[in-house]
């Protein structure tokens, strides 16, 4: 007895280029290559697979996109290996999310559910290092002490909570809040009509919560910990509810990956990340509070670091972000102060 496929269904074979894309994933992990390992030479490749030299580069070129290759030219050229990055990620998360239905309250409540634990778990493993990190994104992110923009201040709200991900021995709940922050930076706005006052409260609400949360986490008590970060996250969901917060509607474009990537430079390590972190700190502290005359603040785009481990690149991207949050304000300070001299 003969059984016939149902009408409007067919199975379309994967090109060749996508079939030598998973012969190559095959290879990665088969040999169990690692970030900076080199693929063979592109003639290699082609021997190896039987295949031409265009299938062999478009294929290299299907990783590339998906962030697994890093593809250089020239005699020697070819691929090199490389660890997804996050922005890459929330790339394609978001692409598939610009066709939900998804509301800033669905991302909230996901926090709830996450950030408590997170942060519990986070603590036997806070370091000194991480503890100063935490404390300089405090004094950024404080309307009271900080004299950078109010959008730098959400932004390094966001920052202080990429710190204790970073300290959080579980990689898949790290990655997922890694995850959510990076979309809360790229994708909520706030309503143009929206209070300087109200983001000033927010603001200040957010640093009081972070205060509490890094004492508790100093004193080592992971209880106290979560029970502070379950009230800073229903507080954080008024908040934005008040201020009528949303999700933008919109597909990340590579062009937001690169400007994020040309924004500030990457920082080789957390030494590196210590350094920016005390000229930060000291530019801050010459920076007087200045009148913010923003009709609507939005979070954007962030540039992502590369670092020797996870910690240290979410350590060393956080601070970085405010040390680039910082330069801006000193230039336009110093740019006053020498206007006025000259008129005098």
């Amino acid at each position: 007895m003969s059984t016939s496929r149902p009408a409007g269904l067919s199975i379309k074979p994967l090109k060749r280029s996508d079939l030598i894309a998973q012969e190559i994933k095959r290879l990665i992990t088969e040999k169990n290559l690692s970030p900076g390992d080199r693929l063979p030479r592109e003639s290699e490749l082609q021997a190896q697979f039987r295949v031409s030299k265009g299938t062999i580069r478009e294929a290299l070129k299907s990783l590339e996109v998906q962030g697994l290759l890093s593809i250089s030219t020239g005699p020697s050229g070819g691929g090199t290996i490389v660890e997804v990055p996050l922005d890459r990620t929330l790339q394609f998360m978001q692409n598939y999310l610009f066709f939900q239905e998804v509301t800033i309250d669905n991302i909230y409540g996901v926090r709830q559910m996450l950030e408590p634990e997170l942060a519990a778990g986070a603590v036997p493993h806070l370091t000194e290092a991480d503890f100063h990190a935490l404390e300089h994104s405090i004094s950024c992110c404080d309307p009271n002490q900080s004299g950078v923009e109010l959008l730098e201040q959400r932004r390094e709200d966001v920052n202080f909570h990429d710190i204790l991900a970073a300290a959080n021995p579980n990689p898949f709940l790290r990655f997922t809040c890694e995850l959510i922050n990076e979309m809360i930076r790229q994708l909520i706005v706030f309503g143009n009509r929206t209070a300087q006052a109200e983001h000033r409260r927010f603001g200040a609400e957010n640093a009081a919560f972070h205060r509490d949360i890094l004492d508790a986490a100093r004193a080592r008590d992971s209880e106290q910990v979560r029970r502070l970060m379950q009230e800073h996250m229903q507080s954080a969901t008024r908040s934005v509810q008040r201020m009528k917060g949303r999700l933008q509607g919109r597909l990340i474009l590579d062009a937001d990956t690169l400007r994020r990537g040309s924004a500030a430079p990457t920082p080789p390590g957390r030494s590196a990340a210590r350094e920016s972190a005390g000229a930060a700190a000291s530019t801050l502290a010459k920076t007087p509070a200045r009148t913010r005359g923003q009709a609507a603040v939005r979070t954007a785009p962030e540039p992502l670091h590369a670092a020797t481990s996870p910690k240290a690149k979410a350590v060393a991207s956080a601070r970085s972000r405010s040390t680039a949050a910082a330069k801006p304000v000193a230039a336009k300070t110093a740019a006053r102060s020498k206007t006025g001299t000259q008129k005098k």
